[in-house]
Order: structure tokens, then sequence, then C-alpha cells
């Protein structure tokens, strides 16, 4: 049967990054690379899939698995819809620089110019420095006509809307949004599975080799949903010892799970996967007739949608969050 699964993460440098991922969370960077922006902990995308890390499934990707697996790792309803691609990527991100102001396309968009998903996301704040700042649409709004003016007098700065971000802060962002974070960020992001990214500003940043990134003001402007008001910044109070729901969506749902004791979940009533992510502290993961899991901070696993009961018991206290689709 398929049991509770890891992965081995991917880091990806990223011109922005920084040193947090090695330093807190003991992420292994490649050799030679000093700043790594991102640790894709599970990834279905094409040239970056997933590789199991446990157990006697260690050496497949996630395609293969899925392929093999079907609904019994993903959901007989996710299955079909998805087929062999597993639907979600998760990364976890470090900031030692603003990323590029950026947006993404919704499915239809993809789906026409890239034979792709669209990409909407969640970040959910794992830390940050006291000024650290998230970027959500404009301020004041602006028409299509007004973002091709400022584009060209290269006065986007002035009409960008700044959020404070702060640790369990979470910022849902649609496609369509126009969004950038800041310096001094940890955050863990689900998305769907796409790698669609238009940039529209990049402060006059240069690679290297001294040349800037290519920017995408054409395909911005089609992606950009200018109606939309600037994403507010998000924070519930904790709620201690069952799950406590941050986001639903058509694409994925995100409970938080703040933990001092043994808790128990019950599968039945969504055919369908869970990911655990730890953002504090250490959790064993029981499932039904498999090896007992240890997820400790900054570690995925992925339970299958076959499991259909867990239990999760904390070392001591625990955070983590759980992420589906119903």
């Amino acid at each position: 049967m398929i049991y509770p699964l890891k992965f081995t993460p991917q880091l990806k440098y990223r011109i922005w990054g920084g040193t947090r991922l090695r330093d807190t969370f003991g992420k292994i960077y490649p050799d030679g690379v000093e700043k790594c922006g991102e640790s894709w902990e599970l990834s279905g995308i094409e040239g970056s899939l997933s590789v199991v890390a446990n157990g006697f499934l260690a050496g497949n990707n996630i395609q293969e698995l899925t392929e093999v697996y079907m609904g019994d790792l993903v959901g007989e309803k996710v299955y079909q819809q998805f087929g062999d691609e597993f639907p979600l990527l998760i990364k976890l991100i470090d900031t030692n620089e603003f990323l590029s102001v950026q947006v993404h396309p919704d499915d239809d968009m993809a789906k026409r110019l890239h034979h792709a998903f669209g990409k909407t996301e969640m970040w959910y704040i794992i830390d940050s420095e006291s000024d650290s700042k998230i970027i959500t649409g404009f301020n004041p709004k602006i028409t299509s006509e007004q973002f091709a003016q400022i584009m060209q007098e290269q006065t986007i700065e002035q009409f960008l809307n700044y959020e404070p971000a702060k640790p369990d802060d979470y910022f849902y962002i649609p496609s369509g949004s126009l969004h950038s974070t800041g310096k001094g960020i940890t955050l863990l992001e689900v998305q769907q599975t796409s790698d669609v990214t238009y940039r529209v500003y990049d402060w006059n940043r240069l690679e290297a080799d001294g040349k800037p990134r290519e920017l995408h003001t054409e395909w911005a402007k089609e992606a950009i949903d200018f109606n939309a008001n600037p994403i507010p910044r998000e924070n519930s109070p904790v709620v201690q010892n069952e799950p406590q729901e941050l986001r639903s969506t058509p694409y994925f749902t995100i409970n938080r799970l703040t933990l001092d004791r043994r808790v128990e979940r019950d599968f039945f009533v969504y055919d369908t996967f869970r990911i655990y992510f730890c953002i504090e502290g250490n959790v064993q993961l029981h499932t039904e007739g498999n090896e007992l899991v240890s997820i400790s901070k900054g570690e995925l696993v992925l339970v299958p949608a076959s499991i259909q009961t867990a239990s999760l018991e904390p070392e001591s206290v625990c955070k983590l969050l759980e992420i589906y689709i119903k």
C-alpha cells in the first residue's frame, strides 16, 4: 500500500534570495550557491518533479506515483480533473530583497498562451523583519491605459500598495493580482501547478552579467485585473488543537493546526490527498498499517487519499499547515 511520503527539497537560486532556508531550516544548497530564494517542497512541474525520499518508493518522482496509484494517491475526482499532473506546487521562500513586481494569468489565458494552468496562490508568513512589506495591487486604482503610461514613464513605484507582513499573516493572491514580496520574509507559498509569471517591474536590478531581467509588460497588461482592490493582510487568532480554516478555494483549502496534544484527523468527508507542512516544532504522524513519520520544522509530508484516518502527536507545541483540494 502507498504510505505517507516525504520528498527531497529542490533548492533554487534566485537573485533576491538569502541564506535562511539553509540556516533556519537546514536545507542543503547546491554546490557553489550562496543565495537560494526558493525550496520547492512538492512539485509536479515538468523538469522539477519532486522525488520521494522515504520508504520503498524512494527515488520515484511524483508523476510516476500518480500514474501508478492514480486516485489512491490524489483522490478519484482530483485524478479525473488533473490526470497524472500533481495539482499543487508548494514552495518555501526566503527573501533578502524585493521580488519583482509581477502578475500571473488565469486559467484561460495561461491555457491559450502557454498550454498551462493559471496561477492562484496563497502566502503564509513564517517569519519577517520589523519593516517587511508585501505589495498587493495598486493604490490608488489605475486603468489599463494609465498602466501603459506609468510603465513608459517608469513611475510604477508611486502606485503600489504596501502592506506590513508579520508572522502568521497570510495573503490570498488570485490570478490577475499584481503582487510582490519584500525583503526579510520567510513564507510558505501554496499555488496551482504552474510556473507562468509575468514580470512587471524589477527595481532596475541587474543580473551578474550586467543585464536586466526580461519584463513582460504586454502580457501583464492583459492579465492584470484593474478592477481588483488591493489584497488585504489577513490574520486569525490561534485556535488550539483543532483545524482552523484559513482559506478554501476551488484550487486548494488551507487549514492551520496548532497542537499541544495528540489530535485525530478523519478524512472520510473528502476523497483527496492531505499535505502537512510543519511551521514550528516537531510532530509524529501515525497512520494505520504504516510506520510512524516524524515531521520537523520546515518539512513536508504527503498523506495519500487512500489513507482515511491519521493522528498527529506533537513533541511540544507544534504548528502545521494542512493543505488539500476539496
